[in-house]
């Protein structure tokens, strides 16, 4: 089956955390709160998701209060943190809201994923995921972890869907009609 028809059936989009939504930096304050960097880009394109009528949600081992600040911000449908058994949680997430793993995408990175990866219906790694998580996707993303990754993934399974001009109505002024970033001012093309 082809990776567009395998996107077409998506109705939740699921990642990890970090080294996928964030670069996997972890900055220690000196009371021992962890802090995390978080792309404003991959935040747009789980709002862009939203508004495609995808839910989206996180499943991952660290408990981290900056995530959920920031879930909370992005309108998450799904926030599981100090997961030790990711598989098990997608299974209580599936019957729970009652979808086939056909249904469901994943984003990752690390060994942690695999069993996540290897039972959803599209699965992902960023650029510079582990490389047997890498061999068990569908989706090899072209830009690393917390640098761009999710929103990559997220505008493929959109287009996928055709939902893509649905997303961009309210943003026309920023893209030109293809869904392309806008040539600048100076009339030079963009790359």
């Amino acid at each position: 089956m082809s990776l567009r028809k395998k996107a077409r059936s998506i109705k939740l989009i699921l990642m990890d955390v970090d080294g996928t939504l964030t670069d996997g930096t972890l900055s220690v304050l000196p009371d021992g709160e962890e802090v995390k960097a978080y792309n404003v880009r991959d935040g747009m394109g789980i709002l862009m998701a939203g508004k495609a009528g995808i839910d989206v949600g996180v499943i991952t081992g660290k408990t981290s209060r900056s995530l959920d600040h920031r879930s909370s911000k992005l309108h998450l449908a799904e926030i599981h943190q100090g997961v030790a058994d990711k598989g098990k949680v997608l299974a209580e997430i599936l019957e729970r809201r009652k979808l086939a793993a056909e249904e469901v995408a994943y984003i990752g990175d690390d060994l942690g994923d695999l069993d996540v990866i290897r039972a959803v219906g599209l699965a992902a790694a960023v650029e510079d995921a582990h490389p047997l998580v890498r061999r068990h996707s569908d989706y090899i993303c072209r830009l690393p972890g917390g640098r761009g990754a999710v929103r990559e993934f997220i505008e493929f399974i959109i287009k996928s869907q055709g939902k893509w001009k649905t997303v961009l109505s309210g943003l026309s002024g920023l893209l030109d009609l293809k869904g392309e970033p806008a040539a600048p001012a100076s009339g030079r093309k963009r790359p």
